[in-house]
């Protein structure tokens, strides 16, 4: 350690109450300690318990259950989520860059913000950032990456703004990449415009049978798959791979990672931000220090790139 004021080489002088090393210049007598890297900003939780927060955030925790298990005030959880989400929606942008992809598999999985958008109609509520939200997800079939999301409205704009991320993260000069997804009729225009001849497109229309009684209509469980219908837009797809059940799985998983996405609770996100930082911190720690199971190995791992398999402390320091 050099001192600051005398730039001399300081020696060390025992240890403070926390355990934290000092150093003393025999020039100046002054003692200092060397600064310390904090991995969120200035927030005063520890990082033993704010490793442990964010962990039971990615393992479908509640807010409120992570309060009663650790103690923590609940504004404090949510700061905590908010900053770590920032920094791991950074890193995604940072590392998704040039990604080497075969096949991708796009989808969009429901929600919504504080009500949902029937019940904001009737209330008259004109917020963008109340209502139903729609996470766009962009994932590669064998790699099990998830490249690239985007959260907003199953709007044709949104639509756009989420391709256009699609062509910023995917490395498009080596290869086709082959394109599938469900029958949202604004895909199609805004793969054009962002991805062009670089894809080969191909739609994959289910029909849904109708209810067979009043009862049925009642129900909470979707229909019964009817019949599903390939449809090759452009280019030249592989008919055996035109499939979305990959990226399905995933919105499985998203719902299990993710208490405000567990259906029929109190558990939905009551702010926009929160259900944006929560969707940052889960899809950055899927990809990077989440072992799946199929491949036996972190899904950026498989994909290049990164050649280790990171912890929680790692995704906050990168």
């Amino acid at each position: 350690m050099t001192c600051h004021n005398c730039q001399l080489k300081a020696v060390k002088a025992g240890k403070d109450r926390k355990g934290s090393q000092r150093f003393l210049c025999r020039n100046c007598k002054r003692y200092f300690q060397a600064e310390r890297e904090k991995l969120l900003g200035n927030m005063y939780l520890s990082e033993e318990k704010s490793l442990l927060v964010l962990q039971l955030l990615v393992e479908g925790n509640s807010i409120r259950s992570i309060e009663r298990i650790t103690g923590i005030e609940k504004k404090t959880i949510c700061s905590l989520l908010n900053l770590a989400g920032a920094h791991c929606e950074g890193l995604m942008r940072r590392y998704m860059r040039k990604v080497k992809v075969k096949e991708l598999q796009l989808d969009e999985i429901w929600t919504y913000v504080r009500m949902k958008e029937k019940s904001k109609t009737r209330r008259r509520v004109t917020s963008d950032q109340i209502g139903d939200a729609y996470c766009f997800t962009a994932f590669e079939r064998d790699s099990k990456l998830l490249l690239t999301w985007h959260l907003g409205r199953r709007t044709e704009e949104d639509t756009y703004a989420f391709t256009e991320k699609i062509y910023e993260a995917v490395d498009g000069t080596t290869n086709i990449i082959q394109v599938t997804t469900d029958g949202w009729g604004s895909y199609p225009g805004a793969l054009a415009v962002s991805l062009g001849t670089r894809t080969s497109y191909a739609q994959l229309v289910k029909i849904y049978r109708a209810p067979l009684d009043a009862e049925d209509q009642h129900r909470y469980s979707p229909s019964k798959i009817k019949e599903c219908i390939p449809t090759p837009l452009w280019g030249n797809p592989n008919p055996e791979r035109i499939c979305t059940s990959h990226v399905e799985r995933q919105n499985l998983n998203i719902r299990t990672a993710m208490r405000r996405f567990t259906r029929l609770t109190i558990g939905f996100s009551k702010k926009w931000e929160h259900l944006k930082a929560a969707l940052a911190l889960y899809f950055a720690y899927y990809n990077f220090v989440r072992i799946h199971s199929s491949i036996r190995c972190t899904p950026a791992m498989e994909a290049g790139i990164t050649d280790r398999l990171w912890t929680m402390r790692d995704l906050l320091a990168a």
